[in-house]
């Protein structure tokens, strides 16, 4: 999640139970070219174990030398790939969720990584879709290819590219995955619409997937960990803190994004999109949002704050979907890209930032 899951968030997200949470997505160019905004990206919180870094790349060089520099310079401890992004500065150049479908081009990433990771001892995983749209499932033939090539896991959100984050996932396809990849011994994670603790055993009951992924459902909700924690115990009360209890996340979520920008004006600019996630439900006067959406020291947070009269969760906005619930669209794709899925290519370089 571009622009959400930098370190200070990160660091929310562990404190509420969080097992591991990857990096904002960065590419394999942007990192071997060493510009100073993604190495700030990858860059751990304190303390944080395992370091996780998520690339992207649709060069198979790109991919094994930023690997490898990960590795020497000691970076991270675990990498993720992901193949599942399906905004169309990706999507258009072969990235993300259309990667797959050009099965040499993607086997080649995946074997490089893996290879180039070996010596350091790093464990690379993959995440995928669907594939593009319902004429182009990739997900089976793709994550046996990954599997093939020693990845540590493989983990599917269950929607194609075209559906965005339309609709609901299909929890089946997890299903379908686990059982196609049981041969192999690799383990599948599932990802799509886990709002709740009570969605995280639905889907481990309905799949057999080996654990979850959560995406959307902890913005502004970073206690979703300690929900899903305590479901996975075997506690079956969800967990709901008070406006009072979410005032304290975010006071605390501002002094970490503070402090890691260095900077109180551009953390506090920051920090103003979780603002609405954060109150999403809550019984809040309009001007004192608008305020919250504007906010820009730790001074007027902590005054903003204070104002908020203590109200229990809104347990109706609980179970919904949040962030983004874009319509589902044809995706964006390179000339021809659907004519050969064996075709062999050379692609425009990714750009040098995240991709989304």
């Amino acid at each position: 999640m571009a622009g959400i899951t930098n370190a200070p968030f990160r660091t929310l997200c562990r404190e509420q139970g969080a097992g591991l949470f990857v990096s904002e997505m960065v590419t394999a160019r942007a990192l071997l070219e060493r510009i100073p905004e993604t190495l700030r990206m990858i860059e751990p919180g304190p303390g944080e174990w395992p370091r996780s870094v998520q690339l992207y790349s649709v060069d198979p060089h790109h991919m094994s030398e930023a690997v490898k520099m990960i590795g020497r310079e000691n970076l991270a401890d675990h990498i993720d790939m992901n193949f599942g992004c399906p905004v169309p500065k990706v999507t258009r150049k072969g990235g993300g969720a259309a990667l797959p479908y050009k099965r040499r081009l993607f086997s080649a990433i995946v074997e490089g990584a893996v290879e180039a990771a070996k010596p350091f001892g790093i464990p690379v995983t993959v995440k995928m879709r669907i594939g593009i749209d319902t004429d182009h499932h990739t997900y089976l033939e793709a994550a046996k290819s990954a599997a093939d090539a020693g990845v540590a896991w493989v983990a599917l959100h269950a929607r194609t590219a075209e559906q965005m984050y339309e609709g609901k996932a299909d929890w089946s396809a997890i299903a379908n995955l686990v059982e196609h990849l049981k041969p192999t011994g690799v383990p599948v994670l599932g990802n799509g619409d886990i709002w709740t603790g009570a969605d995280a055993l639905e889907m481990i009951d309905q799949s057999n997937c080996a654990g979850v992924v959560v995406g959307r459902g902890c913005l502004g909700r970073p206690w979703l960990f300690a929900d899903l924690v305590a479901a996975m115990r075997g506690n079956q009360t969800p967990v709901l803190p008070t406006l009072r209890e979410v005032s304290e996340v975010m006071f605390r979520h501002g002094e970490l994004i503070v402090d890691y920008f260095e900077s109180e004006i551009r953390g506090c600019r920051d920090l103003r999109k979780h603002m609405a996630w954060y109150l999403k439900g809550f019984r809040v006067p309009s001007e004192l949002r608008r305020q919250f959406g504007m906010v820009s020291s730790l001074e007027e947070l902590r005054s903003l704050l204070d104002q908020l009269d203590d109200q229990p969760y809104p347990i109706e906005v609980s179970e919904k979907p949040r962030g983004r619930t874009s319509h589902g669209r044809a995706p964006t794709l390179p000339d021809g890209w659907l004519k050969d899925p064996d075709e062999m290519i050379h692609l425009e370089s990714e750009d040098m930032f995240s991709g989304g």
